[in-house]
């Protein structure tokens, strides 16, 4: 092996036979697109705080944005696994491009084709597929996110439509979102999806800053001050809390494979830096407490590439459950974040510097960790389907 090839070895138990030819072509050509057209800008973005220019187009223009969303609404028609791929390219740039396609495509436009009118489809699915409208998720609020069955958003009925009130936060895109699907209680606790459009008055959106993670996106709150919904507006197939679940396992499955981009990432970094980097006379790769950090973390990258395959395969034959994809979404993320971790150590000091991207995945992982059902919450989802007790 070429001291400084390290990508072939990832691939350690040849898992590429398992993906077919289109899975692999989509791959090249995401990685292709998105290593020349975002990463040179990923660094810059991320020390200042700000999303990434154009992102949303870009995304659009490669194919990376409601890659399972049928093609007749501007998707393209792909199959779970091809999904992961993508989202795993994107990620092992930075977990802000992979949380804008992923929010997108899992938050945004699968709500709207699952529950939305023939109407809705038509006009938001492929201007959201083409990046030309940036779409948000409203759930998690304020005073509630890892409970979001005691959200406090109201949709009261006003004459022949609503009013919407209310507050969402920690909300992707907000800041920049042309709409929005937010989810809300009826006046008979029943949970709606409303689509929710910039410009609507008693809308507005508010960006959070000062955050040490995720600093290539756009974060913020999303205000609903008696906010006329029309009919029109609503998501007419959903009224209970299976419809924001529904998305929120969408986007988990996501994750499991996006966060393994970001660990690959940083183990082919470490693993350059180890073989190039001379102590005592010879490469720092030489001493056992390196290679057993590299053996372990290539281990676990392993397990976690068979994961999400594994589950790829599921959903594609309609057999994943949510607590399957929550226990993805929880190891995954976990060793991802030990990757990083481990690979900053290898590089000492140079592992803070913006010169590498590992301090970046770090910091972008721990919110990772937080979002879309933190590491405990989802033990506990596995706990309750193990014992058949709920711990909640």
């Amino acid at each position: 092996m070429n001291m400084t090839d390290t990508t072939r070895i990832t691939d350690y138990y040849l898992l590429d036979d398992l993906l077919s030819d289109e899975h692999k072509m989509i791959r090249a050509s995401i990685r292709q697109a998105i290593r020349k057209d975002v990463r040179p800008f990923v660094e810059d973005a991320a020390q200042r705080h700000q999303q990434i220019d154009g992102l949303m187009q870009t995304l659009g223009e490669i194919g990376a944005l409601g890659a399972c969303i049928p093609a007749e609404y501007g998707g393209g028609g792909l199959d779970q696994v091809a999904y992961g791929v993508i989202m795993q390219e994107l990620e092992a740039v930075d977990s802000a491009v992979r949380s804008a396609a992923s929010v997108q495509s899992s938050l945004v436009m699968y709500p709207i084709f699952m529950y939305g009118s023939e109407e809705q489809k038509r006009k938001f699915l492929p201007e959201l597929a083409s990046g030309n409208l940036v779409g948000a998720f409203g759930l998690t609020e304020p005073n509630h996110g890892s409970d979001p069955r005691s959200m406090e958003t109201t949709l009261r009925k006003d004459g022949v439509g609503y009013r919407l009130n209310g507050a969402k936060m920690w909300i992707t895109n907000a800041p920049i979102c042309d709409m929005a699907v937010v989810w809300a209680k009826d006046e008979e606790s029943r949970v709606r999806g409303v689509l929710v459009q910039n410009g609507m008055d008693g809308f507005t959106r508010k960006e959070t800053l000062h955050k040490w993670s995720l600093r290539a996106s756009c974060t913020g709150e999303l205000i609903f001050n008696e906010v006329y919904i029309t009919e029109g507006d609503l998501l007419l197939g959903v009224d209970n809390m299976a419809g924001p679940l529904s998305c929120l396992n969408s986007a988990r499955y996501g994750i499991s494979w996006g966060v393994i981009g970001a660990a690959v990432d940083c183990y082919q970094t470490a693993l350059r830096y180890a073989l190039e980097r001379m102590q005592f006379g010879k490469p720092i790769a030489s001493y056992q407490l390196q290679q057993r950090k590299f053996s372990e973390m290539l281990t676990e990258i392993t397990k976690a590439q068979l994961l999400a395959w594994r589950l790829g395969v599921l959903k594609d034959e309609g057999r994943a459950s949510p607590q399957q994809i929550s226990m993805a979404k929880r190891n995954n993320v976990q060793m991802a974040l030990e990757v990083a971790r481990e690979s900053r150590q290898i590089l000492g000091a140079m592992g803070i510097v913006g010169d590498f991207p590992i301090m970046r995945h770090l910091m972008n992982l721990e919110s990772v960790s937080t979002y879309e059902g933190t590491h405990d919450i989802h033990l506990l989802i596995t706990g309750q389907d193990v014992t058949g007790i709920s711990a909640f």
